[in-house]
């Protein structure tokens, strides 16, 4: 094959030695494009006569549409700009396939512009890109056209059909600021991920700018039950506004987990540095415990012990006990994933990453496009089921007997 491919190279090299005077790289690239801008052209004639059913010059054949011109454009491609005539017919019926009547690009520049954005990369960043491989110039503009391309893309992937049955689904927020109304405002991407049947995760959707409360996440949950899911089996989120009542209403039969982590940070904000380590352990003992018997004990422990000092840190945990307890009953393989949600802010860690360099997005549109290409780039990674799947799968279809 490699052998193959020099002696391509070698006709090629000669034929263009053949046609044209090569005395530098430019006189080569000048060349390419020639024979680039030929090639292209043949084939769209080609394509031409095949949707028509006869060559230009056949004056012999019975004729329903008739040739009619061509539309001269201005294409750029990876050698450079040129004219580019599209033909037509009388009756307005040919579609072509090899440049499409709305492309003006074939050097797969956008493409490009499209997968640095993605990257998290500036505009002045993508432009010095694009400027290096085509000698072309980026503005803020052309890249916010551009990317405006996958917008279809975004509300199709934002309404596609979901499994029936997600064994978890983790629910959190990741902070951004967005201009609006010539000021910037902080605005949330509320992030939903679900684990699925065969142990994979899978974004199932993001939702942007809104206030959370009961009426906001109702109408989340209630989204993705429109597009197939019929039960969940166990959501994990944070104190998210409103977030209990609405999965009590959308999924009454879900079993709601706090996240034992954002507990714990909660909790220590009041804690002063020399009774940090201490109170920690102290906390750790709670829920590391056996049973929910064990772990209400230690808490009744913990709160004896520093009742006179951080009374504040304990009340959340008493206050939302029955959100905190569930992942007791399960074996330390689910309650590794089910306490903590160290999953889902892995992605919202990854979504920083990309979107580091952004400090202000300019329209809460710009902020989602940046979001979904990340998305997209994050579930290429996600190729392995979690670890212990088999097991954790076998113990979750016992649990919930018949829903799995």
């Amino acid at each position: 094959m490699k052998e193959k491919n020099n002696n391509s190279g070698k006709e090629i090299l000669q034929l263009l030695q053949e046609n044209y005077e090569i005395k530098s790289a430019q006189d080569l690239s000048s060349a390419l494009k020639d024979m680039f801008k030929g090639a292209l052209q043949e084939m769209m004639n080609a394509e031409f006569d095949t949707s028509m059913g006869y060559s230009k010059y056949d004056k012999t054949k019975e004729k329903t549409n008739y040739r009619n011109g061509t539309t001269t454009k201005t294409l750029k491609s990876e050698f450079g700009e040129f004219e580019f005539e599209t033909p037509r017919d009388r009756n307005g019926e040919f579609e072509p396939k090899i440049v499409p009547k709305n492309v003006r690009d074939v050097s797969g520049i956008e493409d490009k512009i499209i997968s640095l954005y993605g990257r998290g990369l500036t505009t002045r960043e993508i432009n010095d890109q694009i400027q290096d491989l085509y000698g072309i110039e980026v503005s803020a503009t052309m890249v916010s056209n551009i990317t405006d391309r996958i917008i279809p893309e975004i509300k199709e992937w934002q309404s596609r059909p979901l499994d029936d049955v997600y064994p978890i689904v983790f629910i959190d927020a990741v902070h951004f600021s967005v201009r609006e109304d010539s000021r910037v405002v902080k605005k949330a991407a509320y992030i939903v991920l679900g684990i699925t049947r065969d142990g994979h995760k899978e974004i199932l959707g993001i939702w942007i700018g809104e206030n959370e409360s009961s009426k906001f996440w109702l109408g989340v949950l209630n989204e993705i039950k429109q597009r197939g899911v019929k039960d969940i089996l166990i959501i994990c989120s944070d104190n998210l506004t409103g977030i209990k009542e609405a999965i009590q209403t959308a999924f009454p039969n879900t079993v709601q987990q706090r996240c034992i982590v954002h507990m714990i940070r909660n909790s220590v904000k009041f804690i002063s540095y020399k009774d940090l380590k201490e109170f920690c352990n102290d906390l750790k003992k709670i829920y590391t415990s056996s049973t929910e018997k064990q772990g209400y004990e230690e808490l009744q422990k913990v709160k004896t012990k520093w009742k006179d000092k951080y009374s504040s840190a304990l009340k959340s945990w008493e206050e939302n006990w029955d959100t905190i307890s569930p992942f007791f009953q399960y074996s330390e393989n689910i309650r590794k994933i089910m306490y903590t949600t160290n999953t889902i802010e892995s992605l919202n860690r990854q979504f920083r990453k990309y979107t580091k360099t952004k400090a202000v997005f300019p329209t809460d549109m710009s902020l989602m496009k940046c979001l979904y290409l990340s998305a997209k780039n994050i579930e290429k990674k996600w190729t392995q089921p979690y670890r212990h799947w088999g097991p954790i799968l076998s113990e979750l279809s016992i649990m919930f007997d018949g829903r799995i």
